[in-house]
């Protein structure tokens, strides 16, 4: 039986901003899915204790008063998710998350903000992710367009309601995730443990020729260093620490 077939557990963050070390959970979905089971969401909505941006308020739509009002205390939060992902681990399901180091990244720094032990300290080398971007990308590296979930649900026949809300894009990440086994023998054939592990190559690949592009685009070089080959979570490093 192939990974797809089976259940699911999909991950999405909406944040204050895009950087993962200091920014913010907003909303956070860990849902269960497939394998003949009904979809099972546990969502919640986070006072993360600082402003939320009107920029990233108008993307998932949740102001700071909405936050202060409907929001459980963040480190309440952090705890619930983390705990929430091990349940998943613990059961061997494949993590499904779009743009995986963006969001385990981001909950990693949260969890060491409010001293929660992190998701990869309590189930170390078991966790087995899913990244739907990185998996399109590495099958079909030479398709024009953007490669955004809402982009993907377009291009494989999904219906995505509600972009951008955090129990929509992670159920919407694992029937792409879906889309692509059933399209591509190379993934629904490839055993979970080998294929997390590919993935890993898969990014550094990626990155490497991100990296080579910049370099070649007169005004963009700068960029380059930026760029980071971790998959699919950046390494935490202590302040002074290389």
């Amino acid at each position: 039986m192939s990974w797809h077939t089976g259940r699911l557990a999909g991950f999405d963050l909406e944040t204050t901003g895009v950087d993962v070390e200091t920014d913010r959970i907003v909303e956070a979905c860990v849902v269960g899915c497939g394998g003949g089971i009904p979809v099972w969401p546990r969502t919640w909505i986070a006072n993360p204790g600082v402003d939320i941006p009107t920029e990233a308020a108008a993307v998932h739509g949740i102001t700071t008063e909405r936050a202060r009002a409907d929001g459980r205390p963040a480190a309440e939060v952090v705890e619930d998710i983390v705990h929430a992902l091990v349940d998943a681990v613990d059961a061997g399901l494949p993590v499904v998350i779009m743009n995986a180091p963006f969001d385990l990244t981001v909950l990693d720094r949260e969890a060491r903000r409010y001293g929660v032990t992190p998701l990869t300290d309590l189930v170390g080398d078991e966790l087995r992710v899913i990244d739907p971007r990185l998996m399109d990308k590495a099958v079909d590296p030479y398709r024009r367009g953007r490669r955004t979930l809402t982009d993907l649900c377009a291009h494989y026949g999904l219906r995505l309601d509600a972009a951008h809300t955090s129990d929509a894009d992670a159920l919407a990440a694992c029937r792409v995730a879906t889309a692509l086994a059933e399209k591509w023998p190379q993934l629904r054939g490839t055993a979970l443990d080998q294929l997390h592990a590919v993935q890993q190559q898969w990014a550094q690949q990626q990155a490497t020729s991100y990296v080579a592009y910049l370099a070649r685009t007169p005004g963009r070089e700068h960029e380059a260093t930026a760029v980071r080959t971790d998959w699919p979570l950046i390494p935490y490093q202590r302040r002074g620490s290389v």
